[in-house]
């Protein structure tokens, strides 16, 4: 069916989904055997390295194999030990303790001491650093090592979300004191995989690390292959070149699901996707321009037309499972004729509105969304350009210059609210590439985080969602599935996917032939 047609004759969301739902894989998994290499096809391309500085969610993804945090999260989210034995806090909210497992070593041989954990809080701490967790860190006023197994880390005010701030990615990640140099393109942790090498934009490949602390991996090897055309990675599973894949084709998840001949893993959400407005480009600077945007997009028909329904609409950013989720917002319907009376309203009569939309081939979905948008802005009197950048030009141009007026992007692994919301929309947040500035959020993302009550603290985050979507900041879309296709022989597929519905963790996967 071809595109134009599809979108004629969708009108409704399909599909069902359920949260953090795994599905069991369709083959029965024989016991565990130790050996081999899995050829992973990774569907995005790996950047900077350094685990403390990168922004990407592709690269967390394997490096989520390499590192250890000193804490991390379990399958409800709940904050429990990892490279700490355990943890205590103060009842005034102002003093953490860690004490760490004994026998943690590094790829590098060393054994992992609390002067590894203070070296490792310090480097996010420090700006010149550019580590993108470092306002986790902002209220911290000294580390102390009693001992080489204890860390004290005393605040000078409450930071409520302190401790599943270090269950995410890159903030609470040790490494070895002294290895920040050489991070981005030689990253040591104390994961259950050591880093062996990458071809940029080609692969990465990691081994076991025998002397892992819970135990070493199955897997002799894991190569992950960089393979963004989602059609060249199907062919790869189906050829039998690849063992696993992630991010099946939208189009032909109905397909793989019905071949009994591969497995499927299936979950919800993987990331939620959004359009970008950059609030410096003068248009945007006024809040009835952002609002006739968003009222020009069919969210519904979007989801169908670029996403073939593999996912669910919404109105926010946060997580449907968390408790700060405001479930009382809904998504704007689409309404061009008002979109054209506010845009009259706010001086930018038809063809007076010349608008370039940035996106990445990186996901093609994007690409395929925008072109389904220019005609629905046509009919509000809006000129929309697409401009294809590549990830990487995407990444120099929209998050680093900020050089662009609208583009779209996802984000992963944002389960925790204080990482989602002070990030994204606080005026100093480290993923704020938009230029947000709205006093009201950045108040009430401070006082979320000296609040300690979790449910008063739920109310702001709600509160704050409500906000976002009054300023329309940003155009909510949807949530997207999650979803791994595999070969017969790879084993443990029930134990990949990471609680924050991101991260592969291959620990316990392994291949039977």
């Amino acid at each position: 069916m071809k595109r134009r047609e599809f979108l004629i004759a969708t009108t409704a969301l399909v599909g069902t989904t359920t949260v953090h739902g795994l599905l069991s894989p369709a083959l029965a998994q024989a016991e565990p055997k130790t050996g081999g290499t899995l050829i992973w096809g990774h569907s995005e391309t790996t950047q900077n390295l350094d685990m403390h500085q990168t922004g990407t969610a592709s690269t967390g993804r394997v490096l989520q194999n390499v590192h250890n945090s000193v804490v991390t999260v379990d399958k409800d989210l709940k904050v429990i030990p990892m490279l700490a034995e355990s943890f205590e806090q103060s009842d005034d909210g102002l003093t953490y303790t860690f004490h760490l497992r004994p026998g943690v070593k590094f790829h590098n041989g060393a054994d992992m001491t609390s002067a590894d954990v203070k070296y490792s809080f310090e480097r996010c701490k420090d700006p010149a650093t550019g580590a993108v967790n470092f306002e986790v860190f902002n209220a911290v006023e000294a580390i102390e090592t009693p001992d080489p197994l204890t860390v004290v880390v005393r605040l000078s005010s409450v930071n409520a979300p302190f401790l599943s701030r270090l269950a995410e990615n890159g903030a609470g990640v040790v490494m070895p004191e002294g290895s920040g140099d050489i991070q981005g393109e030689t990253p040591v942790g104390a994961g259950p995989f050591r880093f062996v090498r990458r071809e940029f934009g080609n692969e990465v490949e990691l081994e076991r690390f025998d002397d892992y602390w819970d135990g070493p991996a199955y897997l002799d090897r894991i190569i992950a292959r960089e393979i963004s055309e989602s059609t060249v990675r199907l062919t790869g599973l189906r050829t039998g070149e690849l063992h696993m894949i992630n991010d099946i084709p939208a189009d032909r998840m109905a397909e793989i699901e019905g071949d009994g001949d591969l497995q499927v893993v299936k979950w919800f959400p993987l990331n939620w996707d959004f359009v970008n407005l950059n609030h410096n480009f003068e248009p945007f600077k006024d809040p009835r321009v952002r609002l006739a945007f968003d009222l020009i997009i069919d969210k519904e028909m979007l989801l169908q037309g670029a996403l073939w329904g593999q996912g669910a609409t919404t109105a926010t950013a946060c997580f449907p499972s968390s408790p700060s989720y405001n479930s009382e917002l809904t998504q704007r319907g689409q309404d061009i004729a008002r979109a054209r009376a506010l845009l009259d309203e706010a001086g930018y009569p038809a063809g007076e509105l010349d608008v370039v939309f940035k996106a990445t081939t990186n996901y093609p979905y994007h690409i395929e969304a925008a072109q389904i948008m220019v005609e629905w802005f046509r009919q509000a009197g809006v000129k929309l350009t697409i401009e294809q950048l590549t990830w990487a030009d995407w990444l120099s141009q929209v998050w680093v210059d900020h050089d662009f007026q609208m583009s779209m992007m996802n984000f992963f692994t944002l389960w925790e609210p204080d990482f989602l919301f002070y990030s994204m929309w606080n005026s100093t947040g480290a993923f704020n590439y938009r230029g947000v500035n709205d006093p009201e959020i950045d108040r009430l993302t401070e006082e979320a985080r000296v609040t300690l009550d979790p449910v008063a603290r739920a109310d702001i985050y709600k509160a704050v969602q409500q906000r976002v979507h009054d300023e329309v900041h940003d155009v909510m879309l949807w949530f997207r599935n999650g979803s791994i296709g595999a070969q017969p022989s790879v084993g443990g597929l029930d134990t990949v996917v990471h609680p924050n519905g991101s991260n592969l963790n291959f620990h316990k996967v392994w291949l039977n032939a």
